[in-house]
């Protein structure tokens, strides 16, 4: 079994910062890449970014230059730094992983349960 667990969404004025954590645990054998998605209401869930276990990066065209995702390979944890907030940023935001559990021979993906991030203007 491996969870995934989101913190550090909330509510920020336009122009502020927030950082999101997602740690995984449970029976993990490897990590793969890890990404970060959000949803908003009425819309379909979109690639915020994604990072390779060796710390490669790749964002989403709306988020470069103000989000910034980097992750601990010791923890199992993967962040998500997010400046220069918009109100259009406004979503949920869930962790995503490419887990080889203990004992598999293959990889799987895992969602965290979201966390709600809120930019007022």
């Amino acid at each position: 079994q491996v969870q995934l667990v989101e913190s550090g969404g909330g509510l920020v004025q336009a122009g502020g910062s927030l950082r999101l954590s997602c740690a995984a645990s449970g029976s993990i054998f490897r990590i793969n890449a890890m990404g970060w998605y959000r949803q908003a209401p009425g819309k379909q869930r979109e690639l915020v970014a994604a990072i390779t276990s060796g710390g490669s990066t790749n964002y989403a065209d709306s988020v470069k230059g103000r989000f910034t995702s980097s992750r601990d390979n010791a923890k199992n944890t993967v962040y998500l730094e997010m400046n220069s907030l918009k109100p259009e940023d406004t979503a949920f935001y869930y962790c995503n992983a490419d887990v080889v559990p203990r004992g598999s021979l293959r990889a799987y993906s895992y969602w965290g349960q979201g966390t709600q991030v809120t930019v007022s203007s």
